[in-house]
């Protein structure tokens, strides 16, 4: 429950990097322990997180590349426990194997599906050919197999592990699971092979031609006799994890403790790029899958030392979402990330660029894990050699280099070449590196040529609506005066296309000079969708929500794209958001801020129609009752012709101020006006129809207020919700 660090820490921080030292003197060491310290020096730490490209931070020519996103849903499971019940299993470790077996089907969510597999020298399966839904039947009855395993016979490694993956294989192969779900196998063993094929490397061969790169492997060792490092290369060569237990320590909570690690997916199939021509030597950067609480971590030089920036993209798959990130992070960054000059931060240990050091250990963490993986001596001496100059290069202790220690001084000599049998065990185990390899090269930049598309049709500002008639060859446009509070309905078409877009407005007092007791914008636009699945998003200045389901968090001042199988929202930080459905029906929402705001002035939103096809000629709202509506206009001035009404006016040109619009066999008066929008155009000339859009519109002003944001009425005193 203690909180506090122990005695000596000396904890450096700024807004952006923290440095903790440890360095207790003799008395210090022996007040916590007469015999001296043995053990970890554990730092628990977290930084503000959200779904973006994460944090880069680049000093000297290096940069390092955070990843960790947070609050989004999990993914889908598709898991085989394999847990071994030989002989040797006897006694504590199957009693503590059990017991956290117990938990962790407990932690299943109702979305996966699993099975459980008990082998000694025979193999058990507890549902024959398939994988079971997680349900409270199926969770009680996998809890009395578990709690009736016994311990017998040898250990056929080999035969289980074929075994779990067929039946994984075949699940995948005869189910329509969803593609953006992980599968797995999580293996469990105390001893080495006895039974069937007891060779390592038939074994591994037999292993990954099972698995054929489909699902990841995750093994754990129990106790002294566990053959270790076929567990470890297992796991490594099929995108897993290891983890290696004692015998004597509390294996249940350990155990918890690894599937707490990769029990909780939130992205797969995750590619992280950057320009190949302002990159190299680059970490790993494709990784299978990302899990809660663990950090994808990517390194590299930069060799581009004329560019100001380095652009990132992200892409990932969230279950049934396709998200890409991308933004262009400033290269020139000395006062954010050096570290010299800060106080408690600068010890003048030639430690300076960290960055390049962290690059070096990621390196040197790949170098290992090939080292491990490979069969060929000629490779392996290759990647010991260049593994270990890194090492003794950049001070880094290694299974290769061992640190020594000057009695007399009690001063640590830089790390000495020695060689030991390698194992990554304990080196950075929560990273995701151990799951990743290198993506090919090639960015995608198709994204950032394509100019955004918006027509007139639109609300904004204050709010003031526009129509635009292309047909007709001109534009309406008024305003409506609405209260703080009040919630637009702006599309209507949620019986024929299922689309409905809301709008909530906000106060602000009005100008002094202005004839308005106050003005209100757009603070949030709420877009509905029912077909052919039920989705929304609701959007504001600074975040975005996209909740089909599964809920989606997304900050207004990242560029991303994401997409599923009828929806594709594409954000331009600070800018604006593309949303298009089905491909037929298309909005864009202007982000406007204001970085020192007037009194009358709020950070807004403006919605724009840039496609209507998909919208049925049913379609209602303050804008949707127009887009397929005819309107002819009466009486026109005596200088201009229809054609060229609407089109480049001047001055001279005016029309005259008596002329009628006609729409539905309603006549409104309407005046000449230049209204400013912004697609781009910035100002654009139209009919204004006055007392807010009175005649003009179906009904009054009333009648288009929602009940709430997800309201989806399609009709006068209708009241639907999503």
């Amino acid at each position: 429950g203690d909180v506090s660090p122990p005695p000596s820490t000396v904890v450096g921080h700024t807004k952006t990097l923290a440095k903790i030292t440890f360095n207790p003197s003799v008395v210090e060491q022996t007040r916590i322990a007469r015999n001296g310290i043995l053990g970890d020096f554990i730092i628990r730490y977290d930084v503000n997180r959200e779904l973006s490209v994460g944090d880069v931070q680049i000093l000297n020519g290096y940069f390092v590349h955070y990843f960790a996103p947070t609050d989004l849903p999990p993914l889908p499971k598709n898991v085989v426990f394999v847990l071994d019940s030989s002989a040797s299993m006897v006694g504590t470790k199957l009693k503590q194997t059990k017991e956290a077996l117990f938990t962790i089907l407990q932690d299943l969510r109702p979305e996966d599906h699993f099975n459980i597999i008990g082998f000694s020298n025979r193999i058990k399966v507890w549902q024959q050919d398939r994988l079971v839904p997680v349900t409270p039947n199926n969770i009680r009855d996998a809890k009395k197999y578990i709690h009736n395993m016994s311990p017998t016979g040898g250990t056929n490694i080999n035969g289980a592990l074929q075994t779990g993956a067929k039946l994984l294989n075949d699940y995948i192969a005869q189910n329509d699971i969803d593609a953006r779900s992980v599968s797995l196998i999580i293996f469990l063993t105390d001893g080495r092979p006895t039974v069937g094929e007891t060779q390592s490397s038939k074994i591994l061969s037999n292993t990954k031609d099972a698995i054929r790169d489909k699902f990841c492997l995750f093994t754990i060792g129990i106790g002294n006799d566990v053959d270790h490092k076929l567990l470890e290369r297992m796991a490594l060569e099929n995108c897993g994890m290891t983890r290696h237990f004692q015998e004597d320590e509390d294996a249940a909570s350990h155990l918890k403790g690894f599937y707490d690690e990769i029990g909780t997916p939130l992205l797969s199939d995750i590619r992280v790029d950057y320009p190949e021509d302002n990159v190299e030597q680059v970490t790993q950067n494709f990784f299978p899958n990302y899990f809660n609480g663990s950090e994808i971590i990517i390194a590299g030089k930069l060799i581009n030392h004329t560019s100001d920036s380095l652009h990132v993209e992200v892409t990932a798959s969230n279950s049934k979402k396709y998200i890409l990130l991308k933004t262009d992070v400033a290269i020139d960054l000395p006062s954010r990330n050096d570290i010299r000059g800060v106080p408690g931060l600068e010890d003048g240990k030639g430690d300076k660029n960290y960055i390049e050091r962290a690059w070096s250990y990621l390196t040197i963490k790949e170098l290992l894990n090939s080292w491990l993986k490979s069969d060929d001596n000629q490779e392996k001496d290759y990647l010991m050699e260049k593994a270990k100059s890194m090492a003794l290069t950049y001070n880094f202790v290694t299974p290769f280099t061992v640190l020594k220690m000057r009695e007399a001084g009690l001063h640590a000599e830089p790390p000495q070449e020695e060689f030991i049998s390698p194992s990554t065990d304990g080196i950075g185990e929560k990273l995701q590196s151990l799951q990743g390899h290198k993506a090919p090269p090639g960015i995608r930049r198709q994204q950032d040529n394509q100019r955004i598309k918006i027509s007139k049709t639109s609300a904004d500002g204050d709010p003031h609506f526009v129509i635009d008639f292309p047909s007709s060859n001109f534009s309406v446009c008024f305003n409506i005066d609405g209260e703080p509070g009040d919630i637009l309905r702006l599309v209507s078409d949620h019986k024929e296309s299922g689309v409905t877009v809301n709008g909530q407005l906000i106060g602000a007092p009005a100008p002094p000079t202005g004839h308005k007791k106050h003005r209100t914008y757009f603070s949030t636009i709420t877009i509905l969708s029912n077909k052919p699945e039920r989705s929304y998003l609701e959007i504001t200045p600074k975040r975005i929500i996209l909740d089909d389901g599964e809920r989606l968090l997304l900050s207004c001042d990242r560029s991303a794209i994401v997409q599923s199988s009828s929806l594709r929202m594409s954000i331009s930080a600070n800018s604006n958001i593309t949303v298009t459905i089905r491909d037929t029906i298309s909005f864009v929402i202007l982000i406007h801020h204001y970085k020192k705001p007037a009194l009358y002035q709020r950070d807004h939103l403006g919605f724009y129609i840039s496609n209507s096809k998909g919208l049925s000629s049913d379609s209602h709202g303050l804008l949707g009752q127009f887009l397929n509506r005819e309107v002819k206009l009466l009486q026109e001035s005596l200088n201009t012709s229809r054609q060229q009404v609407g089109q480049n006016q001047t001055e001279a040109l005016k029309p005259n101020p008596t002329n009628t619009l006609k729409v539905k066999g309603r006549l409104i008066p309407v005046v000449w006006k230049q209204r400013r929008i912004y697609n781009g155009q910035q100002e654009v000339d139209c009919w204004f129809a006055k007392n807010n859009a009175d005649k003009l519109i179906d009904g009054s002003y009333k009648d288009y207020l929602a009940s709430h944001p997800f309201d989806t009425g399609t009709s006068f005193g209708t009241i639907n919700s999503l």
